[in-house]
Formats: structure tokens, sequence, C-alpha cells
């Protein structure tokens, strides 16, 4: 154990941790650019072949940066994508935002830290930072945003030069240590440990966005939600804000141990997908898509007594082309990725004759993040976390999440030693209670799983 780190399991003072001198490598996990094109011809793209742990220079701070001691991680699917080099390598982003010059050139190296989501303490401030200083127990929003910009001020992701952290820039979650503007900061929830509030971030903030926010599909009580994926990450977050805020949520899952799962999240109206022959995510045949579309709408009147207010959208390929058809005349699609692949094929006369809207989604602003971190401070909103992984396992995790094995979000134990630290409002967390802060806790099947 490092000075650095000792000192913080300790909860050394500010002035404390500013004495300590920084490591000149921490281990991350990485991608290498001499990786590129290791999938070249090969079907099954397996991340833990690309996804390597071990020493990286630690880089110099710009004057609006902190660097974070990262406690825990977790993954999300842009690492999975970045791993596989699809459907770009992400060095190009990373070539890309080094064109700047000055400090964002540091990002343009031969390796790259990714991940998305981070909890930790913070270590060091730059000169032009405020309103954090060293020893302070943040999480990190994934929006990596140039205040600088104009539009920055009327939506942070509006900003040409918006990214997402660990995805378009370097120096991201998976790692001891994480770069991140102080823009990016939240406080930690003090009644969460490090793993269950690393999950929280990117899958919590963009599930917000994309329901509840004023630039989403701005859900009202008695909606009924077809939420896709709904064990996974975002499908978990978006089940309670659709329960929170007096909605119907209508969970899909692909299995009978996510129903299960999913109905531990308090999800009654769960759907599997074999229910309606989707069984085989490359198949996008128009008449077949018509045909599922009608099963599937059939089931969930069934069950509702009504077609859905809203599809909530991250599979993609696979799905959106079922989304448009299902959602009701003058309904709504909110779409946020595309698991399954990004080119889409729909019936355009079932949104244009009925009146449907698509929405574009990505990440949340900071102040989405903020009123999402206040319903999780609270306990309306709880971790989706199903097992944590040490960092030297970082590629075994990314691989669960990648052959879609994973329930809910998978935690990577950085700095943290074990699970069940960083707790520090234990009256709180007695209060909410165990059960509920980890619903889907024994539901992963990998060798994360507690």
């Amino acid at each position: 154990m490092s000075a650095l780190t000792e000192a913080l399991s300790q909860g050394a003072t500010p002035e404390e941790i500013e004495r300590i001198p920084l490591p000149e490598e921490y281990t991350a996990a990485y991608l290498r650019k001499e990786d590129e094109d290791v999938f070249s011809g090969v079907t099954d793209k397996d991340v833990r072949k690309s996804l390597h742990v071990g020493p990286v220079g630690l880089p110099e701070l710009a004057p609006d940066e902190v660097l974070v001691a990262v406690m825990a991680s977790s993954i999300n699917y842009n690492t999975v994508w970045s791993a596989m080099f699809e459907p770009m390598s992400t060095f190009r982003f990373l070539q890309q935002f080094a064109g700047q010059g000055g400090w964002a050139s540091r990002h343009d190296r031969p390796c790259q830290v990714v991940g998305s989501d981070g909890a930790g303490i913070v270590v060091r401030t730059g000169s032009g930072v405020r309103h954090w200083r060293a020893g302070d127990h943040v999480v990190v929003s994934p929006a990596h945003v140039d205040e600088q910009e104009a539009a920055t001020h009327a939506d942070g992701m509006l900003g040409a030069e918006q990214r997402a952290w660990g995805f378009e820039t370097n120096f991201g979650g998976l790692g001891e240590y994480a770069v991140v503007r102080a823009t990016q900061l939240i406080a930690k929830p003090r009644h969460l440990t490090w793993e269950e509030a690393a999950c929280n971030p990117l899958c919590a903030g963009t599930a917000y966005r994309m329901l509840v926010g004023d630039r989403g599909a701005r859900m009202k009580q008695g909606d009924v939600v077809l939420i896709w994926g709904a064990a996974g990450g975002l499908g978990g977050y978006a089940v309670q804000f659709v329960r929170n805020g007096g909605g119907v949520p209508v969970g899909i899952v692909s299995s009978e141990r996510k129903a299960a799962a999913l109905r531990a999240l308090g999800c009654e109206v769960v759907i599997n997908r074999a229910e309606f022959d989707l069984t085989d995510d490359a198949d996008t045949d128009p008449r077949r898509t018509i045909e599922r579309g009608r099963r599937l709408g059939g089931l969930i009147r069934e069950r509702v007594g009504a077609d859905p207010d809203i599809v909530f959208e991250h599979v993609g390929r696979a799905t959106f082309g079922l989304s448009v058809f299902v959602v009701r005349r003058g309904g709504t699609v909110v779409t946020c990725g595309s698991s399954t692949g990004y080119q889409h094929t729909f019936d355009n006369r079932y949104l244009w004759m009925r009146l449907k809207r698509v929405i574009g989604s990505h990440i949340a602003n900071l102040q989405e993040q903020w009123e999402t971190n206040r319903l999780i401070e609270r306990g309306q909103v709880v971790p989706t976390m199903s097992a944590a992984y040490p960092l030297s396992e970082a590629a075994e995790a990314a691989r669960a999440v990648q052959t879609n094995r994973h329930i809910g979000k998978v935690a990577v134990l950085c700095m943290a030693p074990e699970r069940g630290l960083g707790v520090t409002d234990p009256e709180t967390r007695a209060r909410i209670g165990e059960d509920r802060l980890n619903p889907l806790r024994g539901f992963h099947p990998g060798t994360g799983e507690e």
C-alpha cells in the first residue's frame, strides 16, 4: 500500500493529502493504439484480448482539473465499444481532441485509460478550481464539457466540444487515478459504499434526462413506459424513475433470471422477448418487425390496458423498428444508444402518419446530474449494482457486459481494497436498509458475484 493510499484510508486531512508525493505511474485498465486491428476478420471480438491492466503514466493537471483517487468505477457499454474499436477506434477521438492544442494535447497517447464512471477522493486540484479541495468524496459525471462555449451555458450537452469522459477522452475512471474537470464533480452520497456510488452517474443521469428532464420525453403521472433491456444498467434506473414519477414501467428482458431481478426492482409488468419471438438480434425484416410489433403491442395492452406513451430505447438496431411501431399515436421514442448496432430501420408510416416523435438524448448536464444525485441521497433511487470485480479483472467484467450476462451495473474496485468501504453516514444507510440499497445483489452469474 502506497503512502497516499494509506493516508486516504485513514481519513487524512487535506493538508496531509497534499503533502504526500504523487506516483509517476499508476495501475489502470487501458487500450493500446497498436491493437487497433486486432479484431480484423474476427467474429467474436472478445474484449479480454484488447483491454489490458497495468502501469500507465500520471499526467499533469490543467488549471480547471482535479486528480481523483478512484476507489471504484463501473463498466458501461461505451467501454465495450472502445475495446472492440467499433464503430471506430477511440484513438481517433483522442487525436481530434488533441488538435485543440494546449492541455488537450496530453490526451493523444499510445494508450487510453477508459471508463466513464468513478467514485473517489480528490487528491489534487488545479490552480483554477474553486469549489473542491483535497479530501472531498466525489462521484464523477461523464459529461466532459467546454465551459467557454456559448451553447454549454444553455445546456452542457449541446456544446460542440462536449465529450464522453473515458470514451472520447483519456484518463478515465478504470484506474487508481483519474483526471477530470471540476465541472464533472458531484458530492458522493454519504450513505453509499464506493462501489455502489460508482455505479450511478452515467446510467442514472442518462435515464433521468431521457425520462424526467425537460429535454427528454417529459414523462407524466400515469404514462406507460416500455423499457428495453430493463434489467441492465440503464434499464434498472429507468424503472425506478418511472415508478417514482407515477408511471407504469413495462420491462423487456431476455431470461427468467433477469425477469426475477426486474421484479426485485419493483417492476410488476415484465415481458420476456421470447413471448413475441424476438430471439435473433440480426433479424430486422420489415414484415417480421410488424408481426412482432403486433404481438408485443397485444401483450402490453393485455397487461396494462394501453399502448406505451414512451419507449425507452438504447438497444438500437434490433429493437428500434419495434419501438416506433408499438408506441402510441402521438407518443415518444427516446434513445440514447445502440448496443446492437447504429444503423436503424423502421417503417416511417407509423412515425409520420401517427404523429410520433423520436428524441435523441446523451448523458446529462451537470444540473441534471445533481438532481439525480439528490434522489440517490434521499434513498428514492438506489444503485443497480449486482457485482464488483477487482481492477485486475476489469476485462472479465467488461466481457460480462459485452455478452449480456450481466444484471444491472457491474462495479470495479480500483483503490478500494474490498467492498463495503466509504460509508460516512451509517444512520441514513440503516434507515434506508441494506436490502433496499442492494436489490440486485446476488443476481450476477459471473466471477465477481458475492
